[in-house]
């Protein structure tokens, strides 16, 4: 009976491990390509709360978090952090939502995308924007057309990243793919998720070309396409969870899931009283703390979990 208990501890201990200890894998063999001359260094800074943020991404890679075995559900998710392009909140919206859908059976593969870069001391690198974005003026909604929320569209910089953050992602789902039986997933079964500006990242590998890098599930939370929306015959079901009253960004993904409604696409979306940001996986005390029991419920009625 001893030697039953030890055995199984050390199974227990085993299967946490599995879970917890995520492999980094780069996307690209050598540099990725429309970066090869970026030289600033990639910076990760900490919250007082222990949050990790990182900035100046150039080498791209995934972090691979793995249920156990015994509770693997075949289901895969590329999690896409968000910070406007010039940041990744790689905690609060990365390994923490990882760590959640492992305790759901579900893979999930946090998605390190390239950034802005921003030069020491606060000055431009190459692909970097202005700080704070359009000139300072009175604070007003967006105009949003074709489902279009980014709030720099003429921005060159941004335009540029934008479609490289896209591209990581789009080889995060090939990665998912090559390694679905290794990873003990389903090929059929691979979504992909993301907050604030990932979410931009994510919409945009939905509305490309369908290849082996089109995922079988999106999911935004707090965002909005950062580019013109044309649905694809091929656009997956769609689930999204905003702010009321989130500037540019509510009515961004109401744009969002009317379009895919127009187009006769499977969505679902849940708008949050009392809520004008971001929430990641912080608890607020309020009915938006239920917004990930209402993508697991969406996932289990999809049969995708």
């Amino acid at each position: 009976m001893l030697r039953v208990v030890i055995a199984a501890g050390l199974l227990a201990i085993a299967s946490d491990v599995f879970a917890q200890t995520p492999e980094e894998i780069r996307l690209w063999p050598g540099k990725a390509p429309g970066s090869e001359k970026w030289t600033v260094p990639e910076v990760t800074t900490s919250s007082a709360a222990g949050d990790r943020t990182i900035s100046n991404v150039s080498d791209p890679t995934v972090a691979v978090f793995l249920p156990p075995p015994a509770s693997a559900t075949g289901t895969a998710v590329v999690v896409a952090p968000g910070g406007a392009l010039r940041v990744l909140g790689w905690d609060n919206e990365g390994t923490k939502v990882a760590q959640w859908l492992n305790s759901k059976g579900i893979a999930a593969l946090v998605l390190k995308y390239r950034t802005l870069q921003t030069m020491p001391g606060g000055g431009r690198g190459r692909g970097a924007a202005p700080p704070g974005g359009a000139a300072a003026g009175p604070r007003k909604e967006l105009e949003i057309r074709n489902g279009n929320a980014n709030p720099e569209p003429d921005d060159p910089g941004l335009r540029e990243v934008l479609q490289m953050g896209i591209a990581d992602a789009q080889q995060a789902l090939r990665l998912a793919r090559r390694n679905a039986a290794a990873w003990r997933i389903d090929p059929a079964r691979i979504g992909i998720m993301g907050f604030s500006a990932g979410g931009g990242v994510a919409v945009g590998t939905a509305l490309a070309e369908r290849s082996d890098a089109s995922p079988d599930f999106l999911v935004s939370l707090y965002g909005p396409s950062l580019q013109d929306v044309n649905v694809p015959a091929h656009a997956p079901p769609l689930f999204i969870a905003v702010g009321s009253t989130h500037f540019n960004v509510t009515n961004g993904c109401l744009a969002l899931f009317a379009a895919w409604k127009a187009a006769g696409k499977p969505a679902e979306i849940h708008v949050y009283d009392q809520i004008s940001a971001g929430f990641g996986m912080t608890k607020r005390g309020l009915p938006v703390d239920s917004w990930s029991d209402r993508l697991l419920e969406w996932l289990v009625a999809r049969k995708l979990r």
